[in-house]
């Protein structure tokens, strides 16, 4: 039981922790604007969670058995690290753009990327950051909530949020799909698309928030697939939100 809670813990606070990096990073570096950063409605991003629970395994794993210690343990697990965080972004990413005709990020513009979904400038972001978490969080880390694990309400209040992760989750993917089927064949840029949808929702009615974009348009009397229409009749103009994937 404490390994679940160690383990559902790390998901729920990477998952927390990397929509906060991502809402700083797309105001201040990306976007410059505040936006949710994430593919969820709620303040979570579970691609960074499941980034940390890797990390955490990664940490653990015990490489003493392959006859590596010392340097070579700890050169072996950070380049393993790297590794593992960059693969996972890239099948997240190709996971949606083929499934669902989404691209939530894009570093098309970035040296050496590959199909937009990763580069090498991100992985040597991760792999420095993954770096921290196990020379300097990980054993701190799980102390702290091995001590916490100990009390049940704290258990209950990780299950809750997941609870909640998972509703977002199910009610996101329906969204995906609607969206998936209203582009047709072009992959939509997900981030300048919620970009552009705000500014449709504060066109149409005065009181959209940051969460309530949506809400605002359908309640202005329009429907997503409006909305995407009129963007897909800009196919013609130079590609902003939009890629046609071959």
């Amino acid at each position: 039981m404490n390994r679940l809670v160690v383990i559902s813990t790390l998901f729920v606070l990477g998952s927390l922790a990397g929509y906060v990096l991502e809402v700083f990073y797309r105001r201040f570096f990306s976007a410059k604007k505040w936006i949710n950063p994430g593919f969820l409605v709620g303040p979570y991003i579970p691609l960074y969670g499941f980034g940390v629970m890797l990390l955490y395994g990664l940490s653990n794993i015990d490489l003493l058995s392959f006859g590596l210690s010392g340097v070579w343990e700890h050169l072996v697990r950070v380049l393993m690290i790297g590794v593992m965080l960059t693969l996972i972004e890239f099948v997240t990413g190709v996971i949606f753009i083929r499934g669902l005709h989404i691209k939530l990020w894009d570093y098309s513009d970035r040296f050496g990327n590959v199909m937009g979904v990763i580069c090498p400038l991100f992985s040597v972001i991760w792999f420095a950051l993954g770096s921290g978490y196990y020379f300097f969080l990980n054993a701190r880390l799980i102390a702290v909530i091995e001590w916490l694990g100990e009390n049940p309400i704290y258990s209950y209040t990780v299950g809750l949020v997941i609870g909640m992760i998972l509703v977002d989750t199910f009610y996101s993917i329906r969204l995906g799909i609607r969206i998936c089927t209203a582009a047709d064949q072009f992959v939509v840029r997900y981030e300048q698309f919620k970009i552009d949808l705000k500014r449709e929702a504060l066109e149409r009615a005065e009181n959209s928030r940051f969460y309530g974009t949506l809400v605002a348009v359908f309640r202005a009397g329009g429907t997503l697939r409006d909305v995407i229409r009129h963007h897909v009749e800009l196919l013609r103009q130079p590609k902003k939100w939009w890629r046609k994937e071959k």
